[in-house]
């Protein structure tokens, strides 16, 4: 009975750990997206109010902010895969170690607690 509850249990904490995972993902390309546009306008700005000597400036300006959002972009897509791999790996391990991997979840806790509780004396 306590193993079908463990199983049905470890499951879900790495389905959370895994949608935790890509939603700050998603928030991270969301906001580069974001700094990039704003950038763009910048850039289109600085275009329309600068003399022609500037203006090869500013489209290089523009070819290296194409080229960051592209970088990042594709970062982006590799973070989303590997989390999605180690989530699938996880799962995998929990199905085949479901004991084992409890205890190393609540080690893993108690270990976290420890440092959080250590933290909280030494700010005071």
């Amino acid at each position: 009975m306590k193993d079908n509850t463990i199983q049905t249990q470890s499951p879900n904490v790495v389905d959370h750990a895994a949608e935790s995972a890509s939603r700050a993902i998603h928030s991270t390309q969301q906001a580069a997206d974001h700094a990039f546009e704003g950038l763009d306008h910048k850039v289109q700005q600085l275009r329309d109010q600068a003399s022609p000597r500037y203006e090869d400036a500013a489209e290089r300006t523009q070819a290296l902010a194409d080229h960051g959002l592209q970088t990042m972009r594709e970062t982006s897509r590799r973070l989303r895969e590997s989390a999605h791999q180690v989530t699938d790996g996880t799962r995998q391990y929990v199905r085949a170690e479901p004991v084992k991997s409890v205890l190393i979840a609540a080690a893993t806790g108690a270990l976290l607690m420890g440092v959080a509780s250590l933290l909280a004396r030494s700010g005071r």
